[in-house]
């Protein structure tokens, strides 16, 4: 660990992948979807990853979460060498250090809005049990939905929905929060609020990394990586909120 914190510590990257392929096996042979992708993320930066589909887009996220793990490379997050964790050490790690967004919510329908934003306190058990109401009140009234808060998931709009699952993502306050299509269900103008929301998050310190096929979106991103055939094409900076 000792090495890796430094490495952190010279680079000031939260996320550094180092030459990854994912190779899986299926009945018509191996199907390579990351070929040798190396990729860093600074503290702080807003960043989208496009492409068409099949590019290897959720793959990517999955290397960066846990999810999933790479056939061959390194994928070291927040100082942890991920790909040399267990299955129980990943999952408290994860807990604590990511945030994951998803493009249908993915609430748990039988629990309240609120009991869902405190339920990754309990699993990871961060803040005293009695302070876990109070903070994800708190979190609800950020993402503007604390009127919400004692609703079943059904009650609420898409975009209620969605800020919902903002909120729990948040409730270990981790450094870094992952979205996939976390718009794509959305309507626009609902969309467009998402994003704004996202912004405010990474004015207040947090990094994000979005996959994303609305275009309009990705433009107002800082930095959009371009997936092709499970390469990155291209690394854009878009100038937008360059604080580095």
């Amino acid at each position: 660990m000792v090495s890796t914190q430094h490495e952190k510590s010279q680079d000031q990257s939260l996320i550094d992948l180092r030459d990854l392929v994912k190779t899986y096996q299926t009945a018509a042979g191996d199907l390579t979807i990351l070929k040798d992708v190396s990729l860093q993320v600074r503290d702080g930066e807003f960043v989208g990853v496009v492409g068409p589909s099949g590019s290897g887009k959720s793959t990517l996220l999955n290397m960066i979460t846990g999810i999933d793990r790479p056939t061959r490379g390194q994928v070291f997050v927040a100082g942890e060498a991920v790909h040399n964790l267990s299955e129980n050490q990943l999952a408290r790690w994860r807990g604590r250090n990511i945030g994951v967004i998803f493009q249908f919510f993915q609430l748990l329908p039988t629990l309240t809005i609120l009991e869902n934003v405190i339920l990754p306190m309990d699993f990871c058990n961060v803040y005293k049990s009695r302070q876990r109401k109070d903070q994800a009140m708190h979190l609800l009234e950020q993402v503007g939905i604390s009127d919400q808060a004692h609703k079943l998931p059904s009650a609420l709009s898409g975009g209620q929905q969605q800020r919902a699952a903002i909120a729990r993502a948040l409730a270990n306050d981790p450094p870094l929060l992952v979205g996939d299509e976390p718009t794509g269900n959305l309507d626009s103008a609902t969309a467009d609020q998402v994003f704004a929301l996202f912004q405010r998050l990474v004015s207040q310190g947090k990094t994000l990394v979005v996959v994303t096929h609305d275009l309009g979106l990705s433009e107002q991103m800082e930095r959009v990586l371009h997936l092709l055939d499970g390469r990155i094409h291209r690394d854009q900076n878009n100038g937008h909120n360059d604080r580095h």
